[in-house]
This record gives C-alpha cells, sequence and structure tokens, in this order.
C-alpha cells in the first residue's frame, strides 16, 4: 500500500519517510485530489442553509490528507531534490494549480461562504473562529471568486503559468547553488 495514502489523525506524527518511494507521489496527489473534490462537492451540495460548522468549518477540513502529502513533497523536493522530485513537482504542480482554482473560483461554493460571512453573528463567534470566516471570505476574494467568467479563465491560465515558472525559477536557483564552489 502507498505509505502517502495511509490516513493518519496524528499530525504530530511524521511520515515514515523510508517507506515513500518517488513512484508513491503522482499516484497519491491524484486520489488524494479526486478525495478532496468529493470533500468540497459535500459541502456545496449540503441541502441545509450555509452555516459557519457546514461551510467554513467543512473547508477548513478538507483536503488535509493533501496537504500533508505536499508538504511532504515540496519539502522533500527543496531540501532533497534529484531530477525525478523534478520532473513530479512539473508535473503535479498544474494539478494543484487547477485544483485549488476549482474551488476558489467555484461560484456555488463562494455563494455559500459568502451567505455565512454576511449573515453570521459575529458576536457568536469565539476570535479564532472570526479569523478563520475572515480570512476563508478573503481567500475567495482575493484568488477571483468576484471576477467574471472571462477574467477567471484569463486568472486560471495565469496562475498554471505562474506555477510552472514558480517551479522553473527554483529549480534554476538550485542548480546555481549546487554548481557553487568556495
Amino acid at each position: 500500500m502507498n505509505p502517502l495514502l495511509q490516513e493518519s489523525r496524528d499530525y504530530n506524527n511524521p511520515p515514515l519517510f523510508s517507506k515513500i518511494t518517488v513512484e508513491d507521489f503522482v499516484p497519491a496527489f491524484k486520489e488524494l485530489i479526486e478525495k478532496a473534490r468529493q470533500e468540497i462537492d459535500e459541502i456545496i451540495n449540503i441541502q441545509e442553509a450555509p452555516s459557519f460548522e457546514n461551510t467554513i468549518i467543512g473547508l477548513e477540513f478538507s483536503g488535509k490528507q493533501l496537504d500533508r502529502v505536499s508538504a511532504v513533497f515540496f519539502n522533500l523536493n527543496s531540501a532533497e531534490t534529484n531530477d525525478e522530485l523534478q520532473a513530479i513537482a512539473r508535473e503535479i504542480s498544474p494539478m494543484l494549480t487547477e485544483f485549488s482554482n476549482d474551488i476558489l473560483l467555484n461560484a456555488d461554493l463562494f455563494k455559500k461562504v459568502k451567505e455565512v460571512h454576511d449573515n453570521t453573528d459575529r458576536s457568536e463567534l469565539d476570535p479564532e473562529d472570526l479569523t478563520l470566516l475572515e480570512k476563508s471570505y478573503k481567500g475567495f476574494v482575493r484568488n477571483g471568486a468576484l471576477l467574471n467568467d472571462i477574467q477567471k479563465e484569463k486568472l486560471r491560465k495565469i496562475d498554471v503559468e505562474l506555477s510552472q515558472l514558480s517551479l522553473e525559477f527554483g529549480e534554476h536557483v538550485l542548480a546555481e547553488t549546487n554548481k557553487y564552489e568556495l
């Protein structure tokens, strides 16, 4: 079994790096992106009125396993990279960017987030929940949720190009760093 797909509820325990192989990453990313999409779809399809619990908290906990695998991969890619890891990064980066855009530019999901943001009695929220509500709403707005469809499509293209260029830049910096001799 792919060690990256073993669900861990205890985020204080690090992944078993000795059991992870390079071949584990792409299948894990594909499966976990699909799982996270399903979690988002569940939030969108809730028949109850949007609430802090079923929308904001639901969003906060969706995709946690994907976040964990992303952290493992990109930390390895930064600290101990090789040609294989860099090739995987080039493959998964557009997938992750597309997934992120699919969430942040989803009109139905944003409608629910906005409804919770606009109609929640803030006096009933503790400071942490209030911060989460504001950050969730602003995250959507700052990432294009209020754009029209043409602007959203343009933003998607820019985001994909930016993710590729960021990876390429990192690879060049790393190559130059590795060439340096004192």
